[in-house]
């Protein structure tokens, strides 16, 4: 990275935040399988806003209501542990969450058109869960204010805490305990609301697919990939061109929806940059949330499940029998995972329990082959994202989602745009190289996307 972008972000100062009410003692939070599967990944948000969000945050009311919702969830200000069955839980001391205060050398306008997704990093915080944690903050807050009067808020934690729809609700719960409204999506913290308390049921295991798409997955990430210099791009999609999109595949694909579209537009495009080798299939793992699915309420922690579509040449596919036929296939996978499949996933992971009673280790589960993340599960009245609102009527201009320690063929994220509707941001991390050609591929151009932190200076 070049002195030019270091200094267009300054951290300045540094301060410690707990909740406005001390944790019972002796409270913990035991992380789930699947927590633990995620421990190798961390997570970054960051939320962009057009206004002046702070005065000094010190004596701000921001800083109150920040106290006030950590609070109503105490792993978030505790510190991780390792239990005597060698698994990892949170003791919720009250220890608190770091908070980081910075000033970007430049307007929120300029930083949207002329940041990369490397520059973007600089607005969180990225480290890697130490090997004592007893003493580090697994949540970390950095406030960004750009000339002008618009700020960033960028969370970062261990993915093993949170995936991005908790960290979404988390920062959500902020904005309205600030603006003293009810919380509309409550985080229910505790074993009861997790999916740490079912027992494993060995015939799900068997009979379903994603247990041994988890099992091919932990093997494959034993095999070391070669390093390559990564970046991302985020792509906007308005709903007219998606609609637009829609029309053009209606024929073959009646029941498409905007992440179908997506999804087979880009796995289509940057196929085409990496055929297969060996007359291997196209292959994308495709993530989805599944936390109205299997629970009761939106509960704190991961739920999400990675499944495999193949096909045997995707572009050839797309080519003989149009885009509409591999935005098909995305549609029937995504509908085929049903409640069973989900429970394969999820007992699979707590079948790998040593004889102790210790979890089996965690795995790159973003990759290695091409992975694609949809996040339809929080387009409900209004995106849920851009609904973290401090100030009446002034919703966040962008929020990019980043995940750290990506490997293998890259990442695609679908999630909702701004003015909602069937408006689609895409944020995609790929080789460097690749990324390139994939900003000029016309598959993506003829959907008339606008291009934010890509780098672009026009």
């Amino acid at each position: 990275m070049s002195t030019t972008q270091q200094s267009r972000v300054v951290v300045h100062s540094k301060l410690t935040v707990v909740s406005s009410r001390p944790v019972k003692a002796g409270t913990a939070h035991a992380f789930t399988a699947l927590d633990h599967a995620m421990g190798l990944h961390t997570l970054h948000v960051v939320f962009y806003y057009n206004h002046k969000l702070f005065g000094c945050f010190d004596l701000d009311p921001l800083r109150l209501s920040l106290s006030e919702t950590l609070s109503l969830h105490p792993p978030v200000t505790g510190r991780i542990a390792q239990k005597p069955d060698g698994n990892w839980e949170v003791k919720c001391t009250d220890a608190g969450v770091r908070v980081f205060m910075a000033r970007v050398g430049t307007t929120l306008d300029d930083w949207l058109r002329s940041a990369d997704g490397s520059e973007e990093r600089l607005l969180t915080v990225w480290d890697d869960m130490p090997d004592d944690p007893s003493t580090w903050s697994p949540y970390r807050i950095q406030i960004n204010e750009f000339e002008g009067g618009g700020a960033a808020i960028g969370v970062s934690c261990t993915h093993m805490h949170a995936d991005p729809t908790c960290v979404t609700l988390l920062v959500k719960a902020w904005t309205e305990t600030h603006r003293k409204q009810a919380i509309a999506h409550p985080l229910l913290v505790g074993e009861s609301s997790a999916l740490g308390g079912r027992p494993v049921d060995p015939d799900i295991i068997k009979t379903k697919s994603a247990a041994a798409y988890y099992e091919a997955k932990s093997m494959a990430a034993m095999t070391p990939l070669q390093e390559k210099k990564i970046s991302t791009a985020t792509f906007k999609f308005s709903s007219a061109m998606i609609k637009q999109g829609l029309l053009q595949i209606h024929k073959t694909c009646p029941e498409a929806n905007p992440f179908d579209l997506l999804a087979a537009v880009f796995w289509t495009s940057i196929a085409h940059l990496k055929p297969p080798k060996n007359g291997t299939k196209h292959s994308l793992s495709i993530c989805t949330g599944f936390r109205k699915k299997l629970c009761s309420g939106w509960h704190y922690g991961n739920a999400l499940h990675f499944s495999m579509l193949s096909v045997a040449d995707v572009e050839e596919e797309e080519r003989t029998n149009g885009l509409g036929h591999v935005a098909g296939a995305v549609h029937r996978h995504v509908w085929s995972q049903k409640e069973e499949e989900f429970w394969s996933g999820v007992d699979w992971f707590g079948s790998q329990k040593g004889e102790e009673g210790k979890f089996g280790a965690a795995f790159r589960m973003y990759g290695p082959e091409l992975t694609c993340v949809s996040m339809e599960h929080m387009n409900e009245k209004e995106p849920l994202m851009y609904a973290a609102i401090f100030d009446k009527d002034k919703k966040p201009a962008h929020v990019s989602y980043h995940v750290g320690n990506v490997e293998g063929e890259g990442l695609i994220m679908v999630m909702p745009a701004p003015e909602g509707g069937l408006g689609r941001m895409v944020m995609v991390t790929l080789p460097e190289e690749e990324l390139a050609q994939l900003c000029e591929a016309q598959p993506i151009l003829s959907l008339k996307p606008t291009m934010l932190l890509s780098g672009k200076q026009a």
